[in-house]
């Protein structure tokens, strides 16, 4: 155990960290828009709210029961930000969300609310940048799709991205939240900006953090 811990690259746990922080603020904004959020965020915000149950408290929740399926399966998959994902960014979503309305209110007008969701989908996917490069650790509900296509390697992972979000957005639905715009951009459009954050910014800093 102390092997393991000596070998962690301190700075990109720290690169990670800065990264689920900024995840929670992109999380915020476009909860802010009301068109949506990524579903794995709708569902356990429909959920919560369907329950009872404090958002940052009923995510860590749902995370258990993840982290469990993580555990027999995805072991490898398990590191730092694995516990910094599932403990930490439910509660950073809702600080942020409550310091951003008590300076301005939700956008009414459909252009200013498409507005948010684009500003949410940049800020979101520079946090999910500086989580995920630095590999120190696959959050519980990102891993399901990653073991269901290594597990059966005859579905590549896009298929099961697609099926794991299809089903947490339908949850979502089902459970009173909102399915729109910024859930789809969840679903389907991170791509293209995570990898120009990967490119032109994260692995930049990750390489000066390795001097």
């Amino acid at each position: 155990m102390r092997e393991r811990i000596k070998k962690i690259n301190w700075k990109f746990v720290f690169v990670m960290f800065v990264g689920n922080v900024i995840l929670g603020l992109g999380v915020a904004i476009f909860k802010l828009s009301g068109l949506g959020n990524d579903p794995f965020t709708g569902m356990a915000m429909g959920l919560a709210e369907c329950i009872g149950i404090e958002y940052p408290r009923f995510v860590i929740l749902l995370n258990v029961g993840f982290f469990v399926i993580e555990i027999i399966w995805g072991r490898k998959l398990i590191g730092v930000g694995t516990i910094v994902n599932a403990l930490l960014l439910g509660y950073f979503v809702t600080f942020f969300y409550n310091l951003v309305t008590s300076v301005i209110n939700a956008p009414e007008q459909m252009v200013l609310r498409v507005v948010t969701v684009c500003i949410g989908v940049i800020v979101a996917s520079l946090g999910i940048s500086m989580y995920q490069l630095p590999n120190q650790g696959v959050a519980p509900y990102d891993s399901i799709s990653l073991i269901m296509a290594d597990r059966w390697s005859k579905f590549p992972y896009f298929w099961c991205r697609v099926f794991t979000d299809g089903i947490s957005a339908l949850v979502c639905w089902l459970s009173g939240g909102i399915v729109g715009l910024g859930t789809l951009v969840g679903a389907f459009g991170f791509g293209p900006f995570v990898q120009f954050f990967d490119t032109h910014f994260t692995s930049k800093i990750l390489e000066k953090c390795n001097k």
